[in-house]
């Protein structure tokens, strides 16, 4: 590729700083984020000696999704790139439209990956997607972990762009695009009000024009900061886990005392921790079930067992708190 702008020479060092010295594969739909990644790795990872795999990914959700994929696909062999596969998934319906084609996209990628042996796939995510989900979690009542969203790097998961401005990735995008006499696809589901993520897209829009030009970068860092912030809370209660809770096949437990006087944020963790060591599925507990275990801890007045998801039971009894595997029932969270 020829000479390019400060903005498209950013987004190049963004890749570089985000992945090892490695193969990459790089998800993309044929739009701008997802075309300005593929450029962007074209250049940056054969600089340290590796190779980029394109991995289209046609949910088959519109009438000419097929059309898309394959002109996505003639884009990105331009930039030089040969190893470009273009996956149909079938999308289910479990979770709602936007998690299912989610799901399905996800699955597909990590199947090509598993398939070449790469532990690297690259994800546009703009800073504007990351307060998307923010602002998404929040409405919901997430906790910290859940708010803290998106990360640069959870493998094999990497987002180059976390940090960078949508305006300027469409940008790039544009600048790459022109030479070529194409445009990236602009989907149509990205202005349909009936997806949640574009009314939130829309409310955040609004929110911005009223409470100024910081508001995305404040949503943005929050999740950051909160990141730093779960990953020290979520050590804190590992260790007390390790410390002090006696795990057998089908048994957990600790002394209340122990644990008591910890931060209520690392108690609850704890919870979760003594749960999952005994869980045989992936049922998981919310937070009416966490509240009210927790509650057998801080205000003890003779609670009677909690039946928790995946068959388990927990109890108080002669100062212990166990967590027991084999009832079955649901709680009834009160």
């Amino acid at each position: 590729m020829t000479r390019v702008s400060p903005e498209a020479q950013r987004l190049r060092g963004a890749v570089v700083d985000c992945i090892e010295v490695a193969p990459v594969i790089v998800g993309c739909s044929g739009g701008p984020d997802s075309l300005a990644l593929v450029a962007s790795a074209a250049w940056a990872v054969p600089s340290v000696g590796h190779e980029v795999h394109v991995v289209i990914v046609d949910h088959g959700l519109q009438a000419d999704s097929a059309r898309v994929a394959n002109n996505a696909g003639d884009i990105v062999r331009q930039w030089g790139i040969d190893s470009v596969h273009i996956e149909r998934v079938q999308v289910g319906t479990h979770g709602g439209p936007e998690a299912a084609a989610r799901a399905a996209r996800r699955a597909a990628l990590v199947d090509v990956a598993s398939q070449r042996g790469i532990d690297q796939i690259l994800l546009a995510h703009t800073r504007e997607d990351q307060a998307e989900t923010v602002l998404l979690r929040l409405a919901r009542g997430s906790g910290a972990r859940s708010i803290a969203s998106m990360t640069p790097c959870n493998s094999p998961w990497h987002r180059p762009f976390l940090d960078v401005p949508r305006d300027v990735v469409h940008r790039v995008a544009r600048e790459y695009l022109e030479p070529l006499g194409v445009e990236a696809w602009d989907d149509p589901h990205n202005h349909d009000p009936e997806f949640t993520r574009v009314r939130v897209r829309e409310a955040m829009t609004l929110m911005e024009d009223r409470l100024g030009p910081g508001f995305v970068s404040g949503l943005a860092r929050s999740a950051h900061l909160l990141a730093d912030d779960a990953d020290a809370l979520e050590a804190w209660a590992q260790g007390a886990f390790d410390r002090w809770v006696e795990v057998t096949n089908d048994e957990c437990g600790v002394d209340v005392e122990a644990i008591a006087g910890q931060p209520r944020a690392v108690r609850t963790r704890l919870i979760r921790l003594m749960h999952q060591a005994l869980l045989e599925s992936k049922d998981y507990l919310d937070f009416d079930h966490v509240q009210h275990v927790e509650a057998m801890i801080s205000t003890w007045k003779g609670q009677g067992p909690a039946q928790l998801p995946g068959a388990i039971t927990t109890r108080v009894e002669y100062g212990r708190l166990t967590f027991h595997r084999g009832s079955s029932g649901e709680m009834s969270a009160t």
